[in-house]
């Protein structure tokens, strides 16, 4: 059986290096491991990379359009590739898990993150995988949204790399191992 795995995040080298994009961060390590690179779908709307990753078929994407309409681009890819729901994971930014920390779970609600809000409403279900990638909430009174399109400070680009490895280890642990195995070794 094919796995989905969507990094969630911004089209183009103007948003490459924020906090929104720590999705597309981590399916870079993901297609590195897998010896690949993006390529534009035939679809038009994503870019993928296809696969092997631990030994499982896997389709890495990450939509062409952005994050609060990543979710029909993610719709297409899962009809594409005929994976249901629960062999798609989506990795994306969480403001509630602090910078460093990350959560692996099934489902749930959409947090007020757009782009989760626009894959559950093109899936038509918020019953898929979640790799959140913890980014911590903006200092003082900044706005989530400028915070989220800023880049990361001087301090978490030295641990950010380590990060996203490590979030990219939780990925193929949530494909080989399971969920339950998964949130023990990765959720803290």
């Amino acid at each position: 059986m094919t796995w989905l795995i969507v990094g969630l995040g911004n089209p183009g080298p103007t948003y490459s290096s924020t906090r929104h994009n720590v999705g597309y961060l981590v399916t870079d390590v993901l297609a590195a491991r897998m010896g690949g690179s993006f390529k534009k779908h035939k679809s038009g709307r994503a870019d993928v990379v296809e696969g092997r990753l631990v030994g499982e078929h896997v389709v890495l994407g990450r939509a062409r359009a952005y994050m609060n309409e990543s979710g029909g681009p993610v719709s297409t890819l899962a009809k594409f590739y005929g994976v249901e729901p629960d062999h798609v994971v989506v990795i994306h930014d969480e403001l509630d898990i602090d910078f460093g920390m990350l959560r692996i779970k099934r489902g749930g609600g959409d947090n007020g993150h757009n782009g989760l809000k626009s894959v559950r409403q093109s899936l038509d279900t918020g019953d898929y995988f979640r790799v959140r990638v913890g980014i911590g909430r903006p200092p003082g009174r900044q706005d989530v949204h400028d915070f989220v399109l800023k880049p990361y400070s001087s301090t978490e680009r030295k641990d950010l790399a380590t990060y996203v490895e490590e979030a990219a280890d939780a990925v193929e642990s949530l494909i080989t191992v399971g969920l339950d195995q998964t949130q023990s070794a990765f959720n803290r």
